[in-house]
């Protein structure tokens, strides 16, 4: 089977989420027979040098990538406002990537075209031009849910107006968009059962994301301080922003009249700079770390105060399959096969943050115990063999 992955940064290297949960299926892919080779826009944002990347990987996705300046310009905003056009989508169009893309097609055959995430679905009357292969859309989220989200945090009321308008437009391309697609394949349940609801009614599957065990043994470093709370994950999503914030302001005062030892730890690339101002008590902006499984490993208890978003967190795939005990909300759960106090502790309140966190630190055995059993989940639920098998089985369904 070929397969053309469509990207809407360079997967690698794989630093962040959505790096992470593109190139997992890469290589898992590629592990599993099919022959692959992965387009992608450079954006300034997440610029690559790809002549600088490994060989083996320049060897086995015979990547090429297209500069696309991808950042907010006012002009081009305001003169976005009299369209009726997302900007969000509008910025990641470009002509010279739609001529790469139009040579590439005419040059090879395909058999799946896989668009990761909505921001490449511009490109498919380039596709449908010069191939016959199959539109897959690979859902990371529901795009304009996480809009809307920011327009409700809005307080100033101009800033309010024009984010509210860039959801809805969004939305309405979103779900217009849908029957552009062959297929979509979301990340989890919760979105499938969405698109289904949204009137798309070709054939849609549920492909988590997927971690290589190989490569993340179980406790491949003893926890050097249990002590502590940290969080990591893209310090330029806003989600993950407000979530921290919220954390900080909300709960983490609470957390030292009990605990006035305990530290917490925030790590993650690209650190918000209000974040790095922060002057509080026991709190330490570690900011980007060269190796986030080690990071994960020498703290103790992983915190995913999420608050909006929807999709899958990689990181909390990542921290279960170290072994890691995670306290999160149930949107930081989202997609995940979690059962709560099992393999996982959920939390959606201050005082369930505080409470969760003061059991594991009360009780050590019970906080081992949550963490031994997310690896147990993730070796059955999210092996990325198992799950890029699952993917090319549903391939093959959909070319027959």
């Amino acid at each position: 089977m070929k397969i053309l992955q469509l990207c809407n940064k360079v997967p690698f290297p794989p630093k962040d989420g959505g790096c992470i949960a593109m190139n997992n299926l890469t290589q898992g892919l590629i592990d599993q027979g099919c022959e692959l080779k992965v387009l992608a826009i450079n954006t300034k944002k997440h610029f690559v040098e790809i002549d600088k990347l490994p060989i083996e990987y320049c060897s086995k996705t015979n990547i090429e990538a297209v500069f696309i300046d991808t950042d907010i310009k006012t002009i081009s905003a305001i003169r976005n406002l009299f369209s009726n056009r997302s900007y969000n989508i509008e910025r990641f169009y470009s002509r010279a990537f739609a001529d790469k893309l139009s040579n590439v097609l005419r040059s090879e055959k395909f058999d799946i075209i896989q668009l990761e995430s909505l921001y490449v679905s511009m490109y498919v009357d380039v596709i449908c031009k010069y191939s016959k292969a199959k539109i897959v859309l690979r859902a990371h989220n529901i795009e304009h849910k996480l809009w809307e989200h920011n327009a409700l945090l809005a307080k100033n009321p101009l800033k309010k107006a024009y984010l509210n308008l860039l959801a809805k437009r969004l939305k309405k391309y979103e779900l217009y968009s849908l029957q552009t697609f062959d297929s979509i394949i979301t990340i989890t349940k919760e979105d499938e059962i969405y698109f289904k609801k949204a009137g798309f009614s070709k054939a849609i599957e549920t492909v988590p994301f997927g971690i290589d065990l190989k490569n993340n043994p179980e406790n491949n470093l003893p926890t050097k301080d249990f002590s502590s709370v940290f969080h990591i994950g893209a310090m330029d999503w806003q989600p993950n922003i407000d979530g921290v914030n919220w954390f900080v302001n909300e709960v983490w005062d609470k957390i030292l009249t009990k605990y006035p030892h305990l530290q917490l730890y925030l790590a993650g690339r690209n650190m918000n700079w209000e974040l790095t101002q922060l002057k509080r008590s026991n709190v330490n902006v570690v900011g980007e770390v060269e190796s986030a499984s080690e990071f994960m490993q020498s703290k103790g208890l992983m915190i995913v105060p999420l608050l909006s978003g929807s999709g899958m967190r990689v990181k909390v795939i990542e921290g279960m399959a170290l072994g890691k005990t995670i306290i999160s909300t149930k949107i930081g759960a989202e997609g995940i096969n979690h059962e709560n106090n099992k393999n996982i502790l959920i939390a959606d309140t201050a005082d369930e943050f505080v409470e969760a966190i003061s059991r594991c630190l009360n009780d050590r055995s019970f906080a081992d115990n949550v963490g031994a059993n997310a690896r147990l989940l993730v070796e059955m639920k999210y092996d990325n063999q198992k799950i890029c098998k699952k993917l090319i089985d549903f391939y093959r369904s959909i070319i027959k």
